[in-house]
């Protein structure tokens, strides 16, 4: 088994390296198919892993185990048809496959593999494996697999979610669309999983995230504001849009989950920086993230309550979510303040210090809503069942605002 994983481990290295130097080292369009390269680089390995069957380095349920996970692997490398050259930012996917390849290799493996192979040879698995290389109908016939078994069990959200990357693997990216659409009704509190769907629908769309694609990418970053792919979609979509402060402040949180002074954190520093100067602002000087502003302007006052008629509607206990959000901008909320429904009515004030992120607060946008909903589940993102209240626009500084929570969400 120990010779088994070096072997993984140096195909995953090979794979690593044939898919970022093409990311990271240049920004040329690539003009060989990726997906020829792929499957040719597959049909090599394959063919040394027959090899060592036949030697007898590998075991039958080794060699089994290891073509397996090649071919879900496989799964996985097959990109889509090559795009245009990047646009700021666009070296986050380099870095993001990077860190996730591996885990998502042994997630479509455990949906579609073979982990009775690690138990021991059956009859089948001590039969000599064939030595044909991976073909463009292996692979669609993998997908179809998985698209059956997911018919017939609809309630696998991990199932779902590799259908969906896979579908996108293979450019069918109305089918990944669905697919991930699935996965995310079955874990709507999964950051990473609502992540990967606004890229795909992003792509589906036209490569452009803003309406609901950015949606999915706010409900990420609520539930988790340190997701790296979320925040490189958020700058992303901010730059789209033209808002290059946001796209800026964005990209910026990112620096903290990077090795200072390294090559990844330089590449995101000068993003930020190309983000700024659009934005009027002075560049970083380093990959370390800036300091918050010390400065604090008067705060955004009022008075939240619930309107009588939904009052058998709430527990006393459950949470309420008082908030701020860009009038015209970023639909995140840019201060957060939790209560009770037992608290109810009670006043508010918000400001900078409640900011969920650099250059996302109260002070940087004049005019604001205001929110309060009322969450059974004690969840940020809004729910259908949810109670909820919004104010009309007001300077961020205003007092005594009235909100009211007087309608259901749907």
């Amino acid at each position: 088994m120990t010779a088994f994983m070096v072997i993984v481990a140096a195909l995953t290295a090979t794979v690593l390296l044939v898919l970022l130097i093409p990311l990271i080292g240049t920004r040329r369009r690539v003009r060989v198919s990726r997906r020829a390269l792929n499957i040719a680089v597959y049909r090599d390995q394959i063919a040394e892993l027959d090899g060592e069957l036949r030697a007898g380095t590998l075991s039958a349920p080794e060699h089994d185990k290891a073509r397996r996970e090649l071919e879900a692997r496989l799964l996985e490398d097959v990109e889509q048809p090559a795009a245009e050259a990047p646009k700021p930012g666009g070296r986050w996917a380099a870095i993001v496959l990077g860190l996730a390849l591996p885990v998502l290799a042994l997630g479509l493996y455990g949906v579609v593999g073979n982990p009775r192979a690690i138990l021991g040879p059956s009859a089948a698995d001590t039969a000599q494996a064939p030595t044909h290389g991976v073909t463009q109908a292996d692979i669609e016939g993998m997908v179809a697999k998985l698209a059956v078994r997911l018919r017939e069990h609809p309630e696998d959200a991990q199932g779902w979610e590799m259908l969906g990357r896979s579908y996108a693997a293979l450019g069918r990216l109305d089918a990944a669309v669905d697919a991930y659409a699935h996965a995310s009704r079955l874990r709507p509190q999964d950051a990473d999983l609502l992540a990967d769907y606004a890229d795909v629908l992003g792509f589906a769309q036209g490569k452009r995230l803003l309406g609901k694609p950015e949606e999915l990418i706010a409900r990420a970053l609520q539930i988790d504001p340190r997701n790296f792919k979320a925040l490189a979609l958020a700058g992303s979509a901010a730059f789209e849009r033209e808002d290059y402060k946001s796209a800026a402040a964005y990209w910026q949180r990112l620096l903290p989950l990077l090795p200072p002074n390294s090559d990844d954190a330089k590449t995101v520093l000068a993003n930020v920086n190309e983000a700024r100067s659009r934005a009027g602002e002075p560049p970083l000087a380093s990959t370390e993230p800036a300091a918050a502003p010390t400065a604090q302007q008067a705060p955004l006052t009022g008075t939240v309550m619930l309107a009588p008629g939904l009052a058998a509607k709430a527990a006393p206990d459950d949470t309420v979510f008082i908030f701020a959000r860009a009038a015209s901008g970023p639909p995140m909320p840019l201060a957060v303040l939790r209560k009770r429904v037992r608290d109810l009515p009670v006043a508010f004030s918000l400001d900078d210090t409640m900011a969920m992120a650099p250059g996302l607060s109260l002070s940087h946008f004049p005019q604001v809503v205001v929110g309060a909903r009322i969450s059974k589940s004690g969840s940020a993102t809004p729910s259908p069942g949810d109670l909820q209240g919004l104010s009309k626009p007001v300077a961020n500084d205003a007092e005594h605002v009235n909100v009211v929570i007087d309608s259901v969400v749907r």
